[in-house]
């Protein structure tokens, strides 16, 4: 799965456009790298999403094309 409807999917970033644009702003990292919108999620990823002056650094723990808000917080863990 791309990086910009994982965070969508993941609730993480409501809107996959605001995702894509943050990996183009380079504000997206996987593992240490900024990635662009394309690069495909496994997991075990750590994903650090940059928020303005603060980041959010999560652990991929699963990986599904779609789901419900309270399972969102299922596909990954905060670091």
């Amino acid at each position: 799965m791309r990086i910009d409807k994982y965070l969508k999917v993941s609730r993480i970033i409501k809107r996959r456009t605001v995702a894509g644009d943050a990996c183009a702003a380079g504000r997206v990292s996987v593992n240490g790298k900024p990635v662009k919108a394309s690069y495909d999620v496994k997991i075990g990823d750590e994903i650090t999403v940059g928020f303005g002056d603060k980041a959010m650094k999560v652990r991929v723990m699963a990986i599904t094309d779609s789901t419900k808000k309270e399972d969102a917080e299922k596909m990954y863990e905060i670091l």
